[in-house]
């Protein structure tokens, strides 16, 4: 999970002009879109995922390999999804469009939990970077290297778009430079002794491939960025499809050298206890600290951009959905071009969960993450499902090959999705469900503050574009007698 662009500023589908459509003239290329793909998955959760994923042994390798499959069938649905409704909004537009505002919101609701509770595991594999220098290994110290984490990105943001975009291009250039060189280098340093056992967890098999599926999943958040930006793409018919699947099959081949040649140059048993395996992977590597200290320094610089691109994000979902009428309208108050009200509670909540799972928990990122993993794959299974719905009611006609294909990839995307959530364990799966239960006194309260009640449905024309919305049961529900 990195820095993932915030929706664009355009009108959602659900409620776009009758005509209106992507610039055809868009200012992003096939290149472009494919860069912000990567760099909106990339980021620092990776850094510290091997380490996670080594207590189930090699069978993680195995799950990264089926997670990489699932992620890139996703991405598919993104493409064919974003070429149809090229609006903000992304994975909210779809559910919006296809299933109306209560799907919309729980969507929208859903991806916000994933961006702050997210924020919360980045800031956590950061803390371990940062220790390979301060030693604060006490609960209280990895707290407040994780408030820093959190408070800078937090100011950056509400200081303007200008500095945030600044500290962002600088972040991401740099943190791409370990992996890559892990990637491809350790894997000339691999020992077979390394590696731990196929199933090191002692237990069953498909649970420990199921959870260490569920881990993984977190690290490929961010494969619907240019889905997001579809309004931005040129030729997004074509572009958003294959930005989307290339740019996931560049992640999924460098995170998954980069586990194995990590897997590979650390011993099994160091590795499960390591804050830092890059750094270790590099010492094993070179000899010495000196080159882990290296590698430790772009991964602080890479944690801190992905948590400013993250704030940015946690602000900007809010802030598109308020803007629909979806969540209360302070998410909307702007100070320096951003929205601030959606940072500062975005920013109080990622306290708060880092806080309570290094007082409660003995593994914070792996409780994080499985957390975040049923949040993020929410927006996925309401697109998937998006997709298998336009495909067996409204969509345009399609030949019969491409028919079943589509099909194909939208039925075993759903049940990805699904076997996602399953994975994630009934810990994660409860409290998921709480904080998605949370959302619905919000959204009886947004409804009421427009003076509406009953649900309100999309309106399509003849080609199946949404163009606004309507009361389901006529006109005179519109709004509350």
């Amino acid at each position: 999970m990195s820095q993932a662009p915030a929706p664009s500023s355009a009108p959602s589908s659900a409620t776009a002009p009758e005509g209106a459509g992507p610039d055809p003239t868009g200012s992003l290329g096939l290149a472009q879109a494919t860069a912000l793909v990567i760099g909106g998955v990339i980021g620092t959760g990776i850094f510290l995922l091997p380490a996670t994923l080594a207590q189930y042994g090699t069978v993680s390798i195995l799950a990264f390999g089926l997670v990489s499959i699932g992620a890139i069938l996703i991405a598919m649905i993104f493409g064919k999804l974003g070429a149809r409704i090229p609006a903000s909004g992304g994975p909210y537009a779809y559910a919006r469009d296809a299933f109306g505002e209560f799907a919309g919101f729980l969507t929208a609701w859903s991806f916000w939990l994933t961006a702050w509770i997210g924020n919360a595991g980045i800031a956590v594999a950061w803390v371990g970077y940062v220790n390979y220098f301060l030693h604060w290994d006490s609960t209280v110290g990895k707290i407040l290297i994780a408030l820093v984490g959190l408070a800078v990105p937090a100011l950056i943001n509400l200081s303007g778009v200008k500095n945030m975009g600044a500290f962002q291009l600088i972040t991401t250039i740099l943190k791409f430079v370990p992996l890559i060189f892990v990637a491809v280098v350790g894997l000339f340093f691999i020992k077979g002794a390394n590696f731990g056992p196929f199933n090191a967890s002692g237990g069953d098999f498909l649970d420990a491939l199921q959870t260490s599926a569920a881990l993984v999943v977190f690290a490929y958040s961010g494969i619907e960025a240019v889905a997001i930006a579809a309004e931005k793409v040129r030729d997004p018919e074509r572009n958003v499809a294959r930005a989307s699947v290339y740019g996931c099959l560049a992640c999924a081949a460098v995170y998954m050298l980069s586990t194995i040649a990590i897997m590979g140059t650390v011993p099994h048993g160091e590795l499960v206890d390591s804050t830092a395996p890059f750094s270790d992977a590099l010492n094993n590597m070179f000899g010495g600290s000196m080159w882990g200290g290296a590698m430790a320094a772009m991964a602080i610089i890479s944690g801190i951009g992905a948590l400013n691109g993250w704030t940015m994000l946690v602000a900007e979902m809010p802030f598109a959905a308020a803007r629909d009428g979806m969540f209360p309208k302070a998410f909307t108050r702007m100070r320096n071009g951003v929205p601030y009200v959606g940072i500062i509670i975005g920013t109080t909540l990622t306290i708060i969960v880092m806080a309570m799972n290094y007082l409660w928990s003995e593994d914070a990122f792996e409780d994080i993450l499985l957390l975040a993993t049923v949040t993020t794959v929410i927006p996925y299974l309401f697109s998937a499902a998006a997709q298998l719905f336009w495909l067996v009611t409204r969509e345009r006609a399609v030949s019969r090959g491409k028919l079943a294909r589509d099909l194909t990839v939208a039925i075993v995307g759903l049940a990805f999705t699904i076997w996602m959530v399953y994975g994630s364990g009934a810990d994660a799966v409860l409290k998921s469900l709480i904080l998605l239960l949370v959302g619905i006194p919000v959204y009886i309260w947004v409804k009421a503050a427009r003076g509406e009640y009953g649900p309100n449905e999309v309106m399509h024309d003849a080609s199946g574009n949404a163009v606004g919305t309507f009361p389901s049961d006529g006109p005179e529900r519109g709004s509350a007698k």
